[in-house]
C-alpha cells in the first residue's frame, strides 16, 4: 500500500471535501485490486475509491482505505469494425479520447471538462449536453464489476441485467468498476459557434436553439447579466474553413466537446423533467436577482435524453440540467442551500458529485427503482464495504 499511516490525507479537487484515510493503496492490476476488495471486507474496513477527486459530495470521505486506480488506465481492447472499445476504468476521459482518435474511433458524447477517470465519469452519471444524447454511462456496453467477495463479475444487458442498469450509475457503492466496454462512432469533427447576448432573447429561442442543435447549452452570468450560447453540429469540413471566424472553431470531438476549467469552484446541479426546464430556470434567475446579485459565476442550462439506469438523474425521463457555481474561495452551502429547494419544488434530482442536502427519503420517491437499487447493494455487499456516512445517509443502509 501507499500512503499508508497517520500522515495519509485524501482531499478533491476543490478544496471543499476532506478525509484521513488509514490508507492510500493503489492496486497495479486487476487481481491486486480484487486481492485488496476481499482483504477490506476480512478485515472490516470501508473501501472507497477516488478519480481524480472533481466530485464535490462526500463520495470518498473515509477513515478507511481510499483507493487509486491509476494503474489501471489505457484501452485494454478495440475493435474499430465493431466500434467498440474495452477501457480500464483509471483512465482519464482526456487520455481516452486521445488514444480513441489514434484508432480513428470517438465518444458520442463528453461533459464539460475531461479530467475525470471513466470510472468517476461513469459512477456520478456525468453527462454533456444534447437534446438525442444520453449521459456516458448509456454509451457502455458491459461492465467488469469487483464485488465485495473480491469476485470479478462481467454484467450486461444481456448478463446480469439488473446489475448491469444499477451498476451504471452507482458511485462504487455496488463495487469497484475495474473496466468498461464503450460503444463508439467514427471519429466525427464537430463545428463550434459561441455567441453572447441578452438573456430575455436566449430565453425567447431556447426551444428552437435546443432542438436545432446536437448539443446546445448556454451559461447566464448573473453579476455580469450577459448569455453565452454554445452550440455544436457534426461538419465533414476541415479546420481552417473557419479559420479567423469570431466564435467559431471546427475540431475533434474530443478537442471541441470538453472545455479548460483551471480556476477552482464548487458546484450544485440538478436535473428536472425537460418540461420544467424553462420554468424552474426562470425561478432560479429570479431569486439571484433579488438574493445573489454579486455571484459572478455562471447558470449553466443543459439538456439530457432519458435512460434506463436505475439511478441516472435521466432514469426514465428527457431532462434539462441546471448548474450553479460557485467560487472555490467563497462559502457555497448559502447560495446552494438557498437555491436547493427551487430545485425540490421542480422535481429535482441532485447530481451525485455535485452539492446536495437530499437524503434517502426525499429521493425514494423521485426514482421508480431506487428501493431495488437498495435492496441489491444489500445482497452485494451485506457488511458494508463499499459505504462510508454519506452513502448510508444517501441510501437509507
Amino acid at each position: 500500500m501507499t500512503g499508508s499511516g497517520a500522515g495519509s490525507r485524501w482531499s478533491n479537487w476543490s478544496g471543499c471535501v476532506a478525509c484521513e484515510p488509514a490508507a492510500l493503496p493503489a492496486p497495479a492490476s486487476e487481481a491486486e485490486l480484487a486481492a485488496l476488495v476481499a482483504r477490506a471486507g476480512t478485515e472490516r474496513r470501508t473501501l472507497r475509491v477516488a478519480g481524480t477527486g472533481h466530485s464535490f459530495t462526500p463520495l470518498v470521505a473515509t477513515s478507511g482505505w481510499v483507493a487509486r486506480l491509476d494503474a489501471l488506465a489505457g484501452i485494454a481492447a478495440s475493435d474499430s469494425a465493431r466500434l467498440e472499445a474495452e477501457v480500464w476504468a483509471g483512465t482519464t476521459l482526456r487520455d481516452l479520447g486521445e488514444a480513441l482518435l489514434a484508432r480513428g474511433l470517438a465518444q458520442e458524447n463528453l461533459g464539460d471538462v475531461d479530467v475525470q477517470t471513466v470510472g468517476g465519469a461513469l459512477g456520478t452519471g456525468t453527462h454533456g449536453t444534447g437534446v438525442g444524447l444520453r449521459n456516458l454511462s448509456a454509451q457502455v456496453a458491459s461492465l467488469r464489476l469487483v464485488l465485495a467477495s473480491g469476485e470479478v463479475v462481467e454484467c450486461s444487458a444481456e448478463r446480469e441485467p439488473d446489475l448491469f442498469r444499477a451498476a451504471r450509475v452507482s458511485f462504487g457503492a455496488l463495487g469497484v468498476v475495474s473496466a468498461a466496454r464503450f460503444r463508439l462512432l467514427p471519429a466525427y469533427r464537430l463545428h463550434e459557434r459561441v455567441r453572447r447576448g441578452p438573456l430575455a432573447a436566449c430565453l425567447e429561442r431556447l426551444a428552437e436553439s435546443v432542438a436545432g442543435s446536437r448539443h446546445y447549452e448556454f451559461f447566464w452570468f448573473p453579476k455580469q447579466d450577459f448569455v453565452e450560447e454554445k452550440a455544436l453540429h457534426p461538419t465533414a469540413a476541415e479546420p481552417d474553413a473557419v479559420a479567423g471566424a469570431k466564435g467559431e472553431r471546427i475540431g475533434w470531438s474530443a478537442h471541441v466537446l470538453p472545455s479548460v476549467r483551471e480556476l477552482k469552484f464548487n458546484e450544485m446541479e440538478y436535473s428536472v423533467p425537460a418540461e420544467a426546464g424553462p420554468a424552474c430556470f426562470r425561478a432560479v434567475e429570479a431569486r439571484m436577482r433579488a438574493r445573489w446579485p454579486e455571484v459572478a459565476w455562471p447558470v449553466e442550462y443543459r439538456t439530457l435524453a432519458a435512460d434506463d439506469a436505475w439511478l441516472s438523474t435521466a432514469s426514465e425521463r428527457a431532462t434539462v440540467t441546471i448548474s450553479i457555481h460557485e467560487d472555490a474561495r467563497r462559502p457555497h452551502e448559502p447560495l446552494f442551500s438557498d437555491l436547493e429547494p427551487i430545485f425540490v419544488e421542480h422535481e429535482g434530482r441532485p447530481h451525485w458529485g455535485k452539492w446536495h442536502a437530499r437524503k434517502a427519503a426525499d429521493l425514494a420517491r423521485l426514482y421508480p427503482r431506487f428501493d431495488d437499487f437498495a435492496r441489491l447493494r444489500a445482497r452485494v455487499d451485506p457488511r458494508g464495504v463499499f459505504l462510508n456516512d454519506h452513502l448510508r445517509a444517501l441510501l437509507g443502509a
